[in-house]
């Protein structure tokens, strides 16, 4: 089977040796994601604002890979402040309230970078339908 990379062009891919997501077949896995910080739109302290920034760009991803947020069969949602819960849900459930894929909630200690609340990794399965809706 043949191995798909998408890149993204940021400096940390070759600095960790990490690509956004990796394509195996029908299996998809999408790295830990976190938001474009802006401080206008989406700012450091608006967990809803960084959750919808984070499902926008992976939806474009997978859009890449020829998948859609209706292959994604798994979410794992990392957050630095456990009482951001109801924000990051909303947001989520924007993108998979009819899909509902399986998925974890985590307070962890830290994120990369302080201004981050919230990081989201990934798993889709690319499906006989979706590949034949994509004309593969």
């Amino acid at each position: 089977m043949k191995r798909e990379n998408i890149l993204t062009g940021s400096p940390w891919e070759d600095k960790m040796g990490y690509c956004r997501a990796v394509r195996i077949g029908n299996i998809i896995e999408v790295s830990g994601t976190v938001a474009l910080v802006d401080g206008e739109k989406v700012k450091a302290t608006d967990a809803y604002a960084q959750t919808m920034n984070i499902m926008e760009r992976v939806k474009v991803v997978l859009e890449d890979l020829k998948v859609s947020m209706e292959d994604v069969i798994r979410t794992r949602i990392f957050t630095t402040d456990i009482t951001t819960f109801e924000d990051v849900a909303k947001a989520h459930a924007h993108f998979f309230k009819d899909i509902k894929p399986a998925t974890g909630f985590y307070e962890i200690s830290k994120l990369v970078a302080p201004e981050y609340l919230v990081e989201i990794e990934f798993t889709a399965i690319a499906t006989e339908k979706s590949l034949i809706q994509k004309g593969l």
